[in-house]
C-alpha cells in the first residue's frame, strides 16, 4: 500500500499564553501572589514595583519596515496602564507594616538528642540511644522491634548488643521530657506520665489500676464494668478517668506543632457591615503597584526615533519588546485576577446575605459552583479556581470560600436546604445530648425526621463522620 500524504483543515481551541497565566494567578491565595509577583519582578526587568509617573510622551512617529511584523509604539505607552494601581493607597508612607508569616523551632529529637548529655551514659549507650531517637515516629513512639535495633546496629554501625541493652537504654530516653516519649504503645505511654504524676492522690492512684489492669476496657468504655470491678462509684471512677483524660496520648505530637512552619492565613477579602449594609473590599496589602520601567520605554522610544542600523540593534529592540509585552501581559492578567475575584465575590455574597447578615450557619442557602457561574456568566471552573484556597474575613470569624458552597437536601415541605444547616442541626443535637446515653444514629436520624427533614440512618452516619464525631459509644462519659 502506497503512503500519501493529505493536507487537512480543522478547527481547535486553544488557550492563549495570557489566559494560562491568569488561570494560573486565578488560583494562587494572597500569600502566594506576593511571591509570584516577585518572582515575576526578578525575571522581567521591563516590570517595575512602586506607583507610575505623570508622563507627558506623546507618539509622533509610527514605525515600518517591508519584510517585518508592524507595531504600535503607543501600545506600550496606554495611559490606562500606567493609571492601574494593584493596592490601594490607603496609608501613609510613613505606616511600617511587618509581616512575618513563617516560623519554626527544634524538632522534638532534637530537644531529646540535647538531653542525652544530662544522663550518664557511656560511647555505646548514646549511639544506641541516638539510633533509638531517630526511630520515634511523629507522636513519639517507638515503631520498631527491639530485635530490629539490635539487627541495625550489628549490620549499619558494626556494634554487637542485645534486647537488655537496647530496653535500658530505651528506659533511660523515657525518663526525658516530655513524659511518654519513647513508648513502644499507647499503654506503655499513658503508664509513663500517670507514673510520674503519682502523690497522695486516690484518684491518680486509681488512673494507674485502670492502666495497668483494665486498659482494654478503658479503651472501649466499658466504665460499668470497671467500675464494679474496682468496686467504686461512678463518681469515683470518674475522677480517675478525668486524671486519664489529662494525660498526652501523642508527647512527640506536641513537640512536633511547635516545631511546624505554620503558613500565616491573609484574607482575600474583607467584608464589614456598616449600618446594615454589607461592605466587600478586596484585600490587595500583597500586590503592590506594578509599572512598565522607564528605561525600557526610554528605549523604545530611541527605536521609534532613530533609523534601523544594525542586526544587533533589531534584536535587541526585539528583546524590549517581547520584555514589555510580557510586563504588560503581567499587568492585565492581575487587574483581570483583582475583577474576577471581586466579580464572583459579590455573587456570593448576594446569593448567603442572610449568613453575612447574622453569621447564623443554618441561614445558608444550598449553592454549587454551576450557581454562582450562571449569575455571573463564567465558566464552572473558572469559579472553582476562585474558590480554591481563598478566604473572606467577616465580624463572625475568617472563613474559606469553600465553606459556602454545599448541597441540596428537601424537607418534607418540598423546601431545599443547605446540607450544612442539616449538619449544624446534627451537631447541636450531640453537644445537647445526655452523655452518660449517647444518642445512636437511628436515634438522631428520628431527630432530623422529627424536624422536617427525610434521611436515612446511613446518611446520619456519614455526615456525623464529615463532622469527625465518634459513634454513640466512643461519645460516652460519667
Amino acid at each position: 500500500m502506497a503512503l500519501k500524504q493529505y493536507l487537512t483543515q480543522k478547527t481547535e481551541q486553544r488557550l492563549s499564553p495570557q489566559q494560562i497565566q491568569l488561570m494560573k494567578l486565578l488560583q494562587v491565595p494572597t500569600l502566594e501572589l506576593d511571591q509570584r509577583i516577585k518572582q515575576e519582578l526578578e525575571e522581567n526587568p521591563a516590570l517595575e514595583e512602586g506607583a507610575d509617573e505623570e508622563d507627558d510622551f506623546q507618539e509622533e512617529s509610527e514605525f515600518e519596515e517591508e519584510n517585518e511584523d508592524e507595531f504600535d509604539l503607543s501600545d506600550y505607552f496606554d495611559e490606562d496602564v500606567a493609571d492601574y494601581k494593584t493596592q490601594a493607597n490607603n496609608k501613609s508612607k510613613d505606616d511600617e507594616e511587618r509581616v512575618i508569616p513563617l516560623s519554626g523551632e527544634q524538632s522534638f529529637q532534637e530537644k531529646l538528642n540535647e538531653q542525652l548529655h544530662l544522663l550518664i551514659l557511656n560511647d555505646k549507650q548514646f549511639i544506641i540511644a541516638d539510633l533509638l531517637i531517630g526511630n520515634l515516629d511523629e507522636s513519639g513512639y517507638l515503631g520498631r522491634e527491639i530485635n530490629a535495633i539490635v539487627d541495625d546496629l550489628a549490620f549499619s554501625l558494626n556494634i554487637d548488643s542485645n534486647e537488655t541493652e537496647i530496653e535500658a537504654v530505651l528506659f533511660a530516653i523515657q525518663s526525658l521530657d516530655p513524659a511518654g516519649i519513647g513508648a513502644r504503645n499507647l499503654r506503655e505511654c499513658l503508664l509513663i506520665q500517670i507514673n510520674r504524676r503519682q502523690d497522695n492522690s486516690i484518684n491518680r492512684a486509681r488512673a494507674k489500676i485502670i492502666l495497668e489492669d483494665f486498659f482494654e476496657g478503658f479503651t472501649k468504655k466499658h466504665y460499668d464494668k470497671i467500675a464494679k470491678k474496682l468496686a467504686i462509684s461512678d463518681e469515683e471512677l470518674k475522677g480517675a478517668i478525668n486524671e486519664i483524660l489529662k494525660l498526652n496520648p501523642k508527647p512527640g505530637g506536641s513537640m512536633k506543632d511547635s516545631a511546624k512552619n505554620y503558613q500565616q492565613i491573609i484574607p482575600d477579602f474583607l467584608l464589614i457591615e456598616n449600618e446594615g449594609e454589607l461592605e466587600l473590599t478586596l484585600n490587595s496589602r500583597n500586590a503592590p503597584e506594578l509599572k512598565i520601567s522607564k528605561e525600557y520605554e526610554t528605549m523604545l522610544r530611541a527605536y521609534s526615533e532613530g533609523a534601523k542600523t544594525s542586526k544587533s540593534d533589531k534584536q535587541a529592540v526585539t528583546f524590549v519588546k517581547h520584555k514589555v509585552d510580557s510586563a504588560m501581559w503581567f499587568i492585565d492578567a492581575i487587574k483581570q485576577r483583582q475583577q474576577t475575584l471581586l466579580l464572583t465575590m459579590t455573587a456570593i455574597l448576594r446569593y448567603q446575605e442572610r449568613f453575612f447578615l447574622s453569621g447564623d450557619e443554618t441561614k445558608l442557602r444550598p449553592m454549587i459552583l454551576k450557581d454562582i457561574a450562571e449569575i455571573i456568566s463564567l465558566d464552572i471552573s473558572t469559579i472553582s479556581r476562585v474558590a480554591n484556597s481563598k478566604y473572606i474575613q467577616t465580624t463572625f470569624g475568617v472563613f474559606p470560600l469553600k465553606y459556602f458552597f454545599s448541597e441540596s437536601l428537601s424537607t418534607d415541605s418540598g423546601e431545599e436546604v443547605s446540607t450544612r444547616e442539616v449538619k449544624q442541626i446534627l451537631l447541636n443535637a450531640i453537644e445537647n445530648e445526655d452523655k452518660r446515653n449517647p444518642l445512636p444514629d437511628e436515634k438522631l436520624m428520628a431527630v432530623l425526621n422529627d424536624k422536617g427533614y427525610n434521611i436515612a440512618r446511613r446518611t446520619v452516619a456519614k455526615y456525623r463522620e464529615q463532622l469527625n464525631l465518634p459513634v454513640a459509644r466512643m461519645r460516652k462519659k460519667l
